[in-house]
């Protein structure tokens, strides 16, 4: 209920009626099922599911509901993940993952399929962790102290034992498939989100491990403090020592959790594997981590800022009492969970620890090491999801969540849970309300929905061209808001656009980071040949229609199929 009262309380005007059109998060009414274009395939396969759920219900009801699932799910992810059954410290775990800058400012640059992925987070690592508990669904360590034997065996609390043989195997060949539900949404978000997952999985997958031979001790309360159901397995033969580490099963776990991810990255693995896009080195300076505060870069990103975008900020995060709570308040979560152990109900410990160093690390390297990174993506593309370092800090914002409620858990006091829940709200008050209009529900004129139906109901083949010849694009009607052009989403035929960007430097100047799409460099020799050559230039490129602004008479041998107030429909003759 928190994580849906935080999405109702951050979301506001945009869930009202119409779509929230805001930098990549771009929705359109009927979105058609289409595969990946030539291009990077960073909208795949969430554009798929999108149009798939949207042949039921609106597609605005799509986009509100992912919207307000991202919050439900990375609260009660969150507080699920903290190793303790009292309210107070899960219900400020849940505050903190669900309301943080690094959710608001994603949000805010309209990354919402990466978000899935943030959000599903604690419950893939939960799930990634489950194998260090025997039974997975339904019996708790408690059990075993209440009852004096684990279920299924005659073992009493002096010889304590495993569960019986059968029902072993079946927990550990159900273990897969927990992660890979775990990690739906991310498999939904696409590459990003996947990722992101990966790089906190794998390693937990490898190091989490319980207790040998008993269930986690009982915390300050006297309960189990909140462990992932099951009886504890380890990675230690009977009689070895309490700490010593089995490399091969550790190795075993993180291959069958890379498999996993594989297995769910297919969808945009292999079009991208496929694909002739090719990735600019110049994108790690254009998308490095920023200072937002007066603390630096490093501070920004202690405290989960540091986007390369000054227009995702959040009003007022970089005020010097907003940035110096947030700090104050990464400083005690990371000591909070500094505190937990692996016995206690956390076998995630090392490897979430593992995962943040990592990300935030990544995060550094492009800030401070920009040209060895760009060195990789020059010397393989494949590097190139690492130019927006920032983005890897989601294992980091998952740590000082959980390490929040653990230090909240410590204190074992009503008024410092309270406390603590509310804060992330309280340093970050004008996330609230669509961080105050930043994010607003608007509706499509009726002229993109007609020339959405012209176009898709015409089979001749060939794609259509997009003008003005640029990524973004600004309207009124969406009050001005930069969006990533809507006829790359609306139309069952292959799109054509300039995927090429123009970043500003915190420095001043732009930066420009050439596109992806090998196709782009073709049309923008074609638009720059003179007048009568440019339409045949672009007829012999495959394209049959032209969507520019109502203005332009750029292709004067073209056909007029529509004009309206805004935007103006062109179809190149065959002849041409």
């Amino acid at each position: 209920m928190l994580g849906l009262a935080l999405g109702l309380l951050a979301l506001g005007p945009a869930l009202g009626p119409g779509f929230v059109l805001r930098y990549d998060m771009v929705f359109v009414p009927d979105p058609p099922p289409v595969g990946p274009g030539e291009g990077f395939p960073r909208a795949v396969p969430s554009d798929l599911v999108v149009a798939l759920l949207a042949q039921a219900v609106p597609a605005q009801a799509v986009q509100k509901a992912a919207l307000l699932g991202i919050f439900v799910l990375a609260a009660s992810g969150a507080a699920a993940l903290v190793p303790s059954r009292r309210l107070g410290p899960r219900l400020a775990a849940a505050a903190f993952y669900a309301w943080n800058a690094y959710l608001a400012q994603r949000l805010l640059l309209g990354q919402w399929a990466l978000l899935l992925g943030v959000a599903g987070l604690p419950w893939a690592v939960r799930a990634a962790a489950a194998h260090a508990f025997r039974g997975g669904s339904g019996r708790s360590a408690g059990a075993v102290r209440r009852t004096g034997r684990t279920p299924g065996t005659t073992e009493t609390p002096e010889t304590p034992g495993a569960l019986g043989a059968s029902e072993t195997w079946r927990a550990r060949a159900a273990w897969p498939v927990r992660l890979a539900v775990a990690l739906l949404p991310a498999a939904v978000g696409g590459f990003q989100a996947m990722l992101v997952s990966a790089l906190a999985v794998l390693p937990v997958a490898a190091t989490a491990r319980g207790p040998a031979g008993h269930p986690p001790p009982a915390g300050p309360s006297g309960a189990d403090p909140g462990e992932p159901p099951g009886v504890p397995e380890t990675d230690r033969r009977p009689g070895e020592a309490g700490g010593r580490w089995r490399g091969g099963p550790a190795v075993r776990r993180a291959g069958g959790a890379a498999a996993v991810v594989v297995l769910l990255s297919l969808p945009w693995l292999v079009p991208a594997l496929g694909s002739r896009a090719v990735t600019d080195p110049a994108g790690v300076r254009a998308f490095a981590a920023r200072a937002d505060g007066p603390f630096g870069t490093v501070g920004s990103l202690l405290t989960l800022g540091g986007i390369w975008n000054s227009d995702a900020g959040v009003p007022g995060q970089g005020t010097w009492w907003s940035a110096g709570v947030r700090l104050a308040l990464a400083a005690v979560a990371v000591w909070g969970f500094a505190g937990t152990r692996a016995g206690r109900a956390a076998p995630y410990r090392a490897g979430l620890a593992t995962a943040a160093a990592a990300g935030l690390g990544v995060a550094l390297a492009g800030a401070f090491a920009p040209g060895a990174l760009g060195g990789l993506i020059a010397w393989w593309p494949g590097f190139g999801p690492l130019r927006d370092g920032q983005l890897y800090l989601a294992p980091f914002a998952l740590l000082q969540a959980v390490g929040l409620g653990c230090a909240v858990e410590r204190w074992n006091s009503r008024a410092v849970a309270a406390v603590a829940a509310a804060v992330p709200v309280l340093v970050l008050p004008t996330f609230a309300l669509g961080a105050f209009g930043r994010l607003a529900a608007v509706d499509y004129p009726d002229e993109w929905r007609r020339v959405q139906a012209i176009v898709n109901a015409d089979p001749a083949p060939g794609a259509l061209l997009s003008l003005p010849w640029g990524a973004h694009r600004a309207f009124g009607w969406n009050g001005h808001r930069v969006i990533l052009d809507p006829a790359t989403k609306m139309f069952r035929r292959r799109v054509l656009w300039n995927d090429a960007l123009l970043v500003g430097l915190p420095g001043g100047g732009r930066l420009r980071v050439a596109p992806e799409d090998p196709a782009t460099a073709g049309v923008d020799a074609a638009l720059r040949a003179g007048p009568g050559a440019r339409e045949a230039a672009l007829a012999r490129l495959g394209v049959r229609y032209v969507l520019t602004r109502a203005g332009d008479d750029t292709f004067r041998d073209a056909a007029t199929v529509f004009t309206g107030p805004e935007i103006r429909l062109l179809r190149l003759d065959e002849g041409l």
